[in-house]
Order: structure tokens, then C-alpha cells, then sequence
């Protein structure tokens, strides 16, 4: 029987940080969420965190792991659904030297490299029947043995695991083991989205646009018009607060002025400035489109790429043109067309 000793020495792999990475929020939302993980931090049991991606579930784990007693061992973290299935148990348990072609020597996994630390388990539901069982014997027994080996190792590993899938449903479809789920939730807690704490919005908007203007070299603090404000306070954020600080630093990076008026939220549709949750009232291209022949769906797409080509450029009418990829005589053209439905 082999035992793995942990460093005393503060450490973390897979990128995380000595310290505590701060989210930011003032909804009651966030706040109750930010309560349960302290709450919890300090007792040594399995935590399961239940989110929609981009809601901050690493940053989540890696605060359990620095307020608990464990915060001097080791933060080891393994996305299980970046890994084929082949090659999440070796990852996990390591193998021995020929214990297959390639295994030219011995290699430790993520839980020996937790030892006396946290295994944060991102996207758990990921994970291959066969090596739920084994999850489940280490949480058990706090043993397992290494790939192509029959020697015992003896880890002290505290779990946190992570998912945006359902995992009730996939236990009753046979698809996780029920009896793995019961470990692991002593605990779980559920990220709100950020569709769901709107009061977050705005104060996440300005601290990713002020990093963004540090990053750039920029030394006058950008700030948002009204109109983005509104763009960004209307979304949906199906990607949560990864997504609000893509599109946010995007926005400080187009930006001439500190002042933001122009929020991209799809550059794959580099003239779709203002999202069409948004702006309902103005209706989807699918709804326009349903609403009456081809010709009008065109001019009616047309009449409000020029309306808010002109409000992002401040009516500079040679800004508009060149936003919307046309010549200044080419935009004039179709402003005349328009010039009583834009005004």
C-alpha cells in the first residue's frame, strides 16, 4: 500500500491563482449564492454545483477550496467533458508503466495530485459509467488503484464536482450512478444566471470595460450611453458573465471615444449593434420575414440597418456608410429611399 503525501506549501494547477478570484455582484441573488459557498466551505464534504455555462462554476469551486481547512494543499481541476472517454480514467487515476502502448512510465492522476487538497470535477456528468464506479469507491474508501496496477493508493481528497446537465434525469436513465450522485451531494448549490440577477449587470459591464481600458493603455475610464446600457440591461446572456465580458471588452476595444454607444453582441453579424431581444418591437428577421413578401421584409431590414448604423455613428452620415460596408453615394442612395421612415 503506497500513500501520496501533500505539500504543506500553498499550490494549485490547471491555472488557478494563490488566493481567492473574486466575483462581483450586489443582487440578492448573487449575495444568498455567495452565503451557501461560505457556509459550507469549511466542512469536509462533497459540494456539487449546479449552473448554465459562463455562470462562474470554477470560480465557485476555487472559493470553496480557499476558505476550507484545505486551502494549503493543492486546487487540481479536470474538465471531463474536453477528455474522450479513454482517457478520463488515466487522467483521474494514472497508470502504470506498460500498463498500455505508450505507458513508457509510471504516472500519478489528478486525485494522487490532490492529495490533501480539492478535485474540482467540471462538467461530472461527462464521465463513463465505469469510471463512476471508481469515483464512487474513492469517495467511499478514499482508495483506488492506478491503471494497469493492483497496488492500493491511499488519497485525502475533498470533491467538488460541477454540471450543467440534469443529473436526476440522467441517474433515472441509467446514465449516472445514483449511488455516486448521493455522495456527492451533500451540498448543492445552484449559480444563478445572469438574466436572473440584472442588478449585476451594469457593475460587471464597468469593471470588465475598465480592465479592458487598462489592458488597451487607455487612461480615460470608459462608460456607457444610455442606449447601451438599455442593450446590455435587455439580453438574454444565454452565456452568462463569460459572455458579458467578451462582448463588453469588444466594445471598449471598437470604441474611438470612452463612451460606448455601439454594443456587438454577435460578430458574426457585424451590424447587429443592438440585440433583437432588445428591441421586440422592431421584431426578429424571422417574424419580418413572416409578416409579408420578400421586398418589404428587405426594405423594412434595410430601413433599420440605416437607422442604427446612424445612431451608433452619431448621424455622421459617412460613419454609417462605412459601417455598413457602402460607398457614401451608395448610402445616400438609399437614405433618399428612406429618409421619411428613418426619421
Amino acid at each position: 500500500m503506497t500513500k501520496k503525501r501533500s505539500s504543506p506549501k500553498p499550490r494549485t494547477q490547471a491555472g488557478y491563482p494563490v488566493g481567492i478570484p473574486e466575483a462581483l455582484g450586489q443582487s440578492e441573488e448573487f449575495l444568498e449564492f455567495r452565503e451557501r459557498l461560505s457556509r459550507v466551505a469549511p466542512i469536509d464534504r462533497p459540494v456539487l454545483l449546479i449552473g448554465e455555462r459562463g455562470t462562474g462554476k470554477e470560480l465557485a469551486a476555487s472559493r470553496l477550496h480557499f476558505l476550507s481547512k484545505r486551502w494549503q494543499g493543492s486546487l487540481v481541476a479536470l474538465n471531463c467533458a474536453a477528455l474522450t472517454p479513454s482517457l478520463i480514467e488515466t487522467e483521474l487515476f494514472g497508470y502504470e508503466k506498460g500498463a498500455f502502448t505508450g505507458a513508457e512510465e509510471r504516472r500519478t492522476g489528478r486525485f494522487e495530485s490532490a492529495d490533501g487538497g480539492t478535485l474540482f470535477l467540471d462538467e461530472i456528468g461527462s464521465i463513463p459509467m465505469e469510471v463512476q464506479e471508481k469515483i464512487l469507491r474513492v469517495v467511499e474508501y478514499s482508495a483506488f488503484e492506478r491503471v494497469g496496477s493492483s497496488e492500493r493508493v491511499e488519497v485525502d481528497v475533498r470533491i467538488i464536482a460541477a454540471t450543467s446537465a440534469d443529473l436526476p434525469a440522467l441517474a433515472e436513465e441509467g446514465r449516472f450512478k445514483q449511488d455516486l450522485l448521493d455522495r456527492l451531494s451533500f451540498e448543492v448549490i445552484f449559480l444563478p444566471a445572469l438574466r436572473d440577477r440584472k442588478e449585476d449587470i451594469l457593475l460587471l459591464a464597468n469593471h470588465f470595460a475598465v480592465r479592458m481600458a487598462y489592458e488597451l493603455g487607455r487612461e480615460e475610464i470608459p462608460r456607457f450611453s444610455e442606449e447601451a446600457i438599455e442593450a446590455l440591461e435587455s439580453y438574454s446572456w444565454p452565456g452568462n458573465v463569460r459572455e458579458l465580458k467578451n462582448v463588453v471588452e469588444r466594445a471598449v476595444y471598437r470604441a474611438d471615444t470612452p463612451l460606448i454607444n455601439e454594443i456587438l453582441f454577435n460578430p458574426f453579424r457585424p451590424y447587429s449593434v443592438i440585440s433583437e431581444e432588445a428591441h421586440p418591437k422592431g421584431g426578429t428577421l424571422k417574424e419580418q420575414i413572416a409578416l409579408g413578401p420578400l421586398k418589404e421584409a428587405v426594405q423594412a431590414l434595410e430601413i433599420r440597418f440605416l437607422r442604427e448604423a446612424l445612431k451608433v455613428s452619431k448621424y455622421n452620415q459617412q460613419k454609417a456608410a462605412k459601417r455598413l460596408g457602402l460607398t457614401y453615394h451608395q448610402f445616400r442612395g438609399l437614405y433618399r429611399k428612406y429618409a421619411e421612415k428613418i426619421r
